[in-house]
């Protein structure tokens, strides 16, 4: 934990409840580029599960934010719940692009802790209908920290494979949509990731993806722009 985090996290303990929505408010970054990464895993430490909750809710984005990756947490230390998956996956199709990171984050955080648990999430969400549910599911496993071991990267990149088939599953007068084009452009880093973290089984697959589809030929050209990428294709 970094010290700004743990400073946030001490000073969150400390607030009666009633306050700490002017906390978070008052700390977020918003408006403006950058929310506050560090404060938002804060809250995820130690919310109170019945704020957290309320704040899944909350019309404010960055209070929302806050209330989904705790979800992260409640789903560790509630896992009967059943509920809280269901309330990770609405999130996860959010209209506000920083509230589905959100719900993105909270798997990594259960994978921190119990990879089984996230593995299931993910392969739930890249095989859902929503195309933002996909991208929040690649997004969620393609992200290195959780790639340290063979069988992770390999559920990373089978969950780009099917999220790769949900994209070329779109009719091509829906291509355009806006929830079809996030989606395109998780792809265009997750294969990246997924690939990187185990290049021996990775490579093949992406290697053999077909490019006749203009938008599968964009994610393959974007994906071997990412540096981490471009240097094991150019390896002898």
């Amino acid at each position: 934990m970094t010290t700004r985090r743990a400073e946030h996290a001490a000073a969150l303990s400390a607030l009666p409840t009633a306050q700490v929505r002017a906390y978070l408010t008052a700390h977020s970054g918003l408006p403006g580029p950058r929310g506050n990464l560090e404060l938002m895993a804060a809250a995820a430490d130690v919310l109170d599960p019945a704020l957290a909750l309320a704040l899944v809710d909350e019309p404010d984005e960055y209070l929302r934010c806050c209330g989904v990756v705790t979800l992260g947490r409640l789903v560790l230390e509630r896992p009967g719940d059943d509920s809280l998956a269901g309330l990770l996956t609405l999130r996860a199709a959010d209209p506000l692009w920083r509230v589905r990171e959100a719900a993105a984050m909270a798997v990594q955080r259960i994978g921190d802790t119990d990879p089984d648990r996230a593995v299931a999430l993910v392969r739930a969400w890249t095989g859902d209908r929503d195309p933002l549910v996909v991208r929040a599911g690649i997004a969620a496993i393609c992200e290195p920290r959780l790639l340290r071991t063979a069988p992770m990267a390999r559920v990373a990149v089978a969950a780009c494979q099917q999220a790769t088939e949900h994209l070329l599953d779109v009719p091509a007068d829906h291509r355009r949509d806006p929830e079809v084009r996030v989606l395109r452009q998780g792809l265009a880093y997750c294969w990246s990731v997924a690939v990187a973290a185990d290049p021996g089984a990775g490579l093949p697959v992406f290697t053999a993806l077909d490019r006749d589809d203009p938008d599968l030929a964009w994610v393959v050209s974007q994906n071997r722009r990412r540096q981490r990428l471009a240097r094991l294709l150019t390896q002898p």
